[in-house]
């Protein structure tokens, strides 16, 4: 796929698309606040929580990780590792042609999206059916996610109905409540067939040897109930140490990813045949994929994300332009910083730390307390170190040394007068003229300031 800079992404999306977006996002930021308000009245409870979230994540991660696979493999459950997405997608595809399966679910999993597991399946003749709402609806339509919570946030009814219908799986029908329902028939015939069923894990016990799945929907269940083989994707940074801090972060995802005080599903599962109709084996594969890197460099806080996407609900970018104009898996300011550190060749994503307002937004709601905004900062730092090309940019650097020179500037300012003269369309040209292009210039209102700061600056 071409690299399409932000910028020029933002003039070809539809208003429509940009409301449903930005109504979702803001109704997301909404419940979040409120819920937390309800739950935690108490001042400093819910930062309390937040400062607990990020101090967990923090305790011992290699211990956790080792003493998670032990306990892991106790429970009956294979345990595999992966160093980047093309063994990760390779492990898979041997699972399932080992055990000649020839249906397989998939619980929605951001981990999958990053290896791109469906187009790799798909390409080796395995049908890999999204079982998440939002996710079959952006799948039937080779979409990418547009949000890691809500998949299908930029989609209205409407449209949804049209794709039902496109790909036959229920006449046309916007009412929500009925796209739900022929979603679910679709579904139902999918769970009794499947052979394999492919998860993400919310978080990895490491005392208890089990992974916790957090849905709305049930899905996961009904995509377990039917499946002989259970396979498990996650990062390695999903580990905590036990059920006990589990709670910390269940009181704070819900709230910040949906507005809800909880997810309406929670399923801890501990291994094949651990529970009444569950797959008869299981496999846990932890990912790298670049995150050991990560974990020893400047940008470790990133790995503490609860993939809650408060953060894009929040900001005021993501708010106006969506996760496609991001390009990438992970969008918002946690794709900003993630994105660039996953990727093969830094530059394919130089441009997104530019795609930031510096407004903290982020910061205040994210549930983990991850500074955001100076790992932003440290990403533009590190884009600029590696002189990576950032698609319509221009060099700042006469500016930076005009700016930072009292004498010079002095010099400068009469010319200011002379700039205002001049036709702006005579500026539209090279990478000036790129950059003009989204951006206005203010109309000059005097020069009582200027004259001041001439005499007294």
């Amino acid at each position: 796929m071409a690299i399409q800079p932000i910028d020029k992404f933002c003039e070809t999306l539809d208003p429509i698309v940009k409301n449903a977006v930005t109504i979702a996002s803001i109704g997301s930021t909404i419940g979040r606040e409120k819920t937390l308000a309800e739950a935690y009245p108490e001042e400093n409870k819910a930062e309390h929580l937040r400062n607990l979230a990020n101090q967990i994540r923090a305790i011992k991660p290699s211990e956790n990780f080792e003493k998670a696979v032990n306990s892991l493999e106790k429970n009956g459950i294979k345990v595999l590792f992966a160093s980047d997405a093309e063994e990760a997608q390779e492990l898979i595809l041997k699972i399932i042609k080992e055990k000649n399966a020839k249906n397989v679910v998939k619980v929605k999993s951001m981990t999958t999206e990053e290896i791109e597991l469906n187009h790799f399946l798909e390409k080796n003749g395995i049908e890999a059916v999204e079982t998440d709402l939002g996710e079959l609806i952006i799948q039937i339509d080779n979409e990418r996610p547009s949000h890691i919570v809500k998949p299908a946030i930029h989609r209205r009814r409407d449209d949804i109905a049209r794709s039902f219908e496109k790909h036959k799986i229920a006449p046309y029908d916007e009412e929500p409540t009925h796209i739900t329902l022929n979603a679910r028939k679709y579904l139902r015939r999918k769970y009794f067939g499947a052979d394999v069923v492919i998860s993400g894990a919310n978080y990895v016990l490491a005392e208890e040897g089990a992974i916790v799945l957090a849905t709305n929907e049930g899905n996961s269940r009904f995509s377990m109930a039917g499946a002989k083989t259970h396979i498990a994707i996650a990062g390695f940074e999903k580990v905590i140490p036990s059920s006990r801090e589990l709670s910390v972060f269940l009181n704070l995802l819900g709230r910040s990813a949906t507005g809800q005080h909880s997810t309406v599903y929670t399923d801890f599962v501990r291994g094949a045949g651990s529970a009444k109709n569950s797959p008869e084996e299981m496999y846990v594969i932890f990912l790298d994929n670049g995150r050991s890197k990560i974990l020893g460099s400047e940008f470790a806080e990133i790995l503490k994300c609860m993939r809650c996407g408060a953060c894009m609900n929040r900001c005021p970018v993501f708010r106006l332009v969506g996760g496609h104009a991001y390009r990438a898996v992970y969008p918002g300011p946690l794709g900003i910083v993630l994105s660039p550190l996953l990727a093969k060749d830094i530059a394919e994503y130089a441009d997104l730390p530019k795609a930031c307002t510096l407004c903290g937004g982020c910061a205040e709601v994210c549930p983990a307390k991850i500074p955001l905004p100076d790992l932003i900062l440290k990403m533009r730092d590190k884009v600029k170190k590696e002189n990576a090309k950032v698609a319509n940019d221009i060099n700042f650097k006469a500016w930076a040394i005009l700016a930072s020179s009292p004498k010079l500037w002095r010099l400068a300012m009469p010319f200011n007068r002379l700039a205002n003269l001049v036709p702006l369309n005579l500026f539209k040209v090279g990478p000036l003229g790129r950059w003009l292009k989204t951006r206005t210039l203010p109309k000059f209102n005097g020069g009582k300031f200027r004259k001041w700061f001439s005499k007294n600056g």
